[in-house]
């Protein structure tokens, strides 16, 4: 009697595989391995999920799954790698499963693209004033005399993107493609991040400098730090109060990384504008001032991948599983020692 081909559970919210993985990703997965990809695993309690975990051999887990602990191991007696389609692992992967020799990879990689995309577009469009200018536009209706000089005064050199100081808070797998995205631009790109140094922040194109210095020189500042205990709050009054007039925040990491309290104090005094893709709370209450500050950009958390991009990832931990199944070593491991100052 001949064995059967290896077996590959997914666990996440229901709707995400047929985004994640696309007719042409999914047959790659098919092809290799059992995968029932119309009915992930929401929940490792149930009869139905005791029996599919006693087959598995690779866990592929994203958004929704429940966490993986030491009961839910001892019902996957022949799991070796879990694959998440996805970023982060420390909402659902606990210490049980590295303590097994279990291998965990993560598409956070392929995850870091979309935010380092929106990231530099929005550094363009704040650095030009488009965001600004336009609402204007829209409410005035009228020529907004950029040439020529309005009331008289020539300031159209207050916007544009040229000689712009842009500083990038952690030199994380975002943070890091941003600097490689942004290095065609006319910009002088400072860098913090306590685990970089002077050298790596050469390699990236840019400067390194202590956190304090960068946020009271850059015009443009964007977060990319993990959010720890260390950097809970590290945006306070202080480094805010610190910024050029005119200077723009971008969050796309955590909203636990600003003092709330202090960037709305900040914002509503319009001296600095924001562009918020993560707040502290997610979503930011009804009655909020940010909805309205006509200097803030909030946005849904888009700035990870959405859409087609999702396939992208599902591609990313499809070729993970390949791996595992032939024994391979994963190309995007999780070191559970650098968890503790990674996303």
């Amino acid at each position: 009697m001949t064995a059967g081909p290896p077996s590959v559970v997914l666990a996440m919210y229901p709707g995400l595989p047929a985004r994640l993985f696309p007719p042409a990703v999914a047959d790659r997965l098919r092809a290799a391995a059992e995968a029932d990809l119309a009915a992930p695993l929401t929940d490792f309690g149930t009869d139905e999920a005791r029996a599919r975990l006693e087959r598995a051999e690779v866990l592929v887990t994203g958004w929704g799954c429940p966490p993986i602990d030491e009961p839910v191991l001892r019902r996957a007696p022949r799991l070796r790698a879990v694959v998440h389609a996805a970023g982060s692992v420390k909402g659902h992967v606990g210490q049980a499963v590295f303590a097994r020799g279990i291998a965990v990879s993560s598409a956070a990689s392929a995850n870091a693209l979309p935010v380092a995309e929106y990231t530099v577009a929005m550094i363009l469009l704040t650095g030009k004033s488009v965001l600004a200018l336009a609402r204007e536009y829209r409410t005035r209706r009228v020529d907004l005399r950029l040439y020529q000089g309005r009331d008289g005064h020539r300031d159209y050199g207050d916007y544009g993107n040229y000689g712009r100081t842009v500083g990038l808070v952690g030199a994380s797998r975002i943070g890091r493609r941003v600097a490689e995205l942004l290095a065609p631009f006319d910009l002088d790109v400072l860098i913090a991040d306590p685990y970089l140094d002077a050298r790596g922040a050469r390699v990236l194109g840019a400067r390194l400098v202590g956190l304090d210095d960068l946020f009271a020189a850059a015009d443009i500042v964007s977060l990319h730090a993990p959010a720890t205990d260390d950097t809970a709050g590290m945006v306070g009054a202080a480094r805010l109060a610190a910024m050029r007039d005119g200077a723009t925040l971008i969050n796309t990491a955590r909203g636990s990384l600003v003092d709330q309290g202090a960037l709305v104090a900040e914002l509503a005094t319009g001296r600095l504008s924001a562009v918020l893709d993560v707040t502290e709370p997610e979503v930011v209450p009804a009655d909020s001032v940010l909805w309205d500050l006509p200097n803030v950009i909030l946005t849904p958390h888009v700035a990870g991948a959405l859409g087609n991009e999702l396939a992208r990832l599902g591609a990313c931990a499809v070729d993970e599983v390949l791996l595992a199944l032939a024994g391979r070593p994963l190309r995007h491991p999780v070191d559970p020692e650098l968890l503790a100052i990674t996303a």
